[in-house]
């Protein structure tokens, strides 16, 4: 065994009694802590930065199935606005029938876990969570169809066959009732919303019936798809999106969004404390365990 040793080259009491102090904590202490801070970290994440959503429905097919898990990411929006094409996750409003039945929970275990899965952001979506394609943005005008059944946006027709499998027909008359038709009337996205579809149109009930959704309900874009493994992969906007003209006056220009003024403060400074933690026990670690002068 190596000693510390003084200047004059006799052992030091002093640093033997410090390195007796700085004793390692016991295994069977140190697992639930790290379990707490890695719950508390997701529960973090899960709240202001990502979140993953169970897709229910098959509004979204081809592009997402029912089952998927995809990764939202819920910050982009404080610093910018929805892009057409984008895919969102937003909460209806009270126009926006529920898709999926929510069954209530059936005892205590089942609330628990369901609560622990909103908490870390890995359970069943809520039943007025939706997720849909942006298609127009505010001031924009979006109607359907041109002489080859395409949607148009500001009198631009979009080439919608890369993501559009299941169109609907044609020959229904539109109805603002229903979204069986594929036709509606034209109509100005007001200032402060956007106009999204789903991209199986036969089953989608979308803004052609439900009206157009505020951007102050839009939770995050999702961006890739994550489970299951054999499906991974990014959800980026289609080249038809680039093509679309501005909107033919500014007066109904995208409306800002609003960052949230304390959502990256909120989240940084627990974690860079957590951070800090780690970092000064790693270090009390290995200055206790050093054993040899230079």
């Amino acid at each position: 065994m190596v000693q510390a040793l003084d200047d004059s080259g006799a052992a030091d009491p002093w640093r033997r009694r410090t390195r007796r102090g700085k004793r390692q904590m016991p295994l069977w202490q140190e697992l639930p802590l790290l379990l707490i801070v890695a719950f508390c970290l997701a529960v973090l994440i899960r709240t202001f930065l990502l979140q993953a959503f169970f897709i229910p429905s098959g509004s979204m097919e081809d592009t997402l199935l029912v089952g998927d898990r995809v990764v939202v990411n819920k910050v982009v929006y404080n610093v910018r606005n929805p892009q057409r094409g984008e895919v969102v996750v937003f909460r209806g409003t009270d126009r926006w029938v529920p898709q999926v039945d929510v069954e209530p929970p059936a005892g205590f275990a089942d609330k628990l876990s369901r609560t622990v899965g909103d908490l870390v952001g890995v359970g069943r979506p809520g039943e007025k969570d939706f997720i849909k394609r942006v298609i127009a943005l505010p001031g924009d005008r979006v109607s359907c169809c041109d002489d080859q059944g395409r949607v148009l946006v500001n009198g631009t027709p979009l080439d919608e066959s890369a993501y559009v499998l299941r169109d609907s027909p044609l020959d229904l008359p539109p109805n603002p009732d229903e979204c069986r038709s594929r036709r509606f009337e034209e109509i100005v996205v007001p200032p402060g919303h956007i106009f999204v579809l789903g991209d199986h149109r036969q089953v989608s009930q979308d803004a052609r019936c439900q009206g157009t959704v505020p951007i102050d309900n839009v939770v995050g874009r999702a961006f890739a798809v994550v489970w299951p493994s054999s499906r991974w992969h990014s959800l980026p906007i289609p080249d038809t999106f680039a093509t679309v003209a501005p909107p033919p006056t500014a007066s109904g220009g995208v409306a800002p969004v609003r960052p949230t003024p304390d959502g990256g403060v909120v989240l940084l400074i627990p974690i860079a404390a957590t951070l800090s933690v780690l970092a000064r026990s790693g270090r009390s670690r290995s200055v206790g365990q050093r054993r040899l002068l230079p």
